[in-house]
């Protein structure tokens, strides 16, 4: 991967994706953009970028716009959605338009760059709970393959609440214990339920009817 481009519109997260990709492709020379439209003004004119990274919310529209806009000039790139939405109404719509990834984005940055290198050995750019939402849509009869493990009556609490988009701080107080208990029993969750995201914890908290 020479050439990079990110749709995203908040200056952080432009900070961070561009790290990502520097760090999972030494030298890549990126550009990028804070809206659909400025985006679409970028690339209409030379050569397309080897991958580019799109977020779907943006100011004036959405960026499965600018998927369809990629592919239809260059099917060779690399499109991949880095976005905090993890609903099938926001996936299937992105894959469709010729997306080849799914990251969330609220993943550390060390979990973006083990996807993104991944894509050098023919490995998706995927997030754990997007495959496993991908897996369940194509073949719901299909049994998963490690059960949801058994969670203590407070960790299912914690895991409700934090899935409501609660802090960590606001859960304690309702919860009547400290943050600090909270941070560990979050910890404690993410290793039983084999997620590095509160995104990814919501999506199974719904699957498991919690929320």
């Amino acid at each position: 991967m020479q050439t990079g481009f990110i749709l995203e519109d908040l200056p952080e997260s432009q900070v961070w994706l561009s790290e990502a990709l520097t760090l999972s492709f030494p030298g890549i020379v990126i550009d990028s953009a804070f809206s659909v439209q400025e985006a679409r003004d970028k690339l209409a004119v030379g050569a397309l970028p080897d991958i580019a990274l799109i977020d779907l919310g943006l100011p004036d529209g959405s960026g499965v716009e600018l998927i369809e806009f990629i592919q239809r000039r260059s099917p060779n790139t690399l499109c991949i959605v880095a976005s905090i939405y993890h609903d099938d109404g926001h996936i299937f719509p992105a894959l469709r338009a010729g997306a080849q990834g799914y990251l969330l984005k609220d993943q550390p940055v060390a979990a973006i760059v083990a996807a993104l290198t991944g894509i050098a050995g023919g490995q998706p750019p995927l997030s754990p709970a997007i495959a496993r939402r991908m897996l369940s849509f194509f073949q719901p009869g299909l049994a998963p393959a490690t059960p949801t493990p058994a969670l203590t009556e407070r960790e299912t609490e914690v895991l409700r609440m934090i899935s409501k988009g609660m802090t960590q701080a606001e859960t304690g107080r309702l919860l009547g214990i400290s943050q600090h208990t909270v941070a560990g029993y979050v910890k404690e969750l993410y290793r039983k339920l084999n997620v590095s995201s509160r995104a990814e914890a919501a999506l199974l908290a719904r699957d498991m009817g919690l929320v």
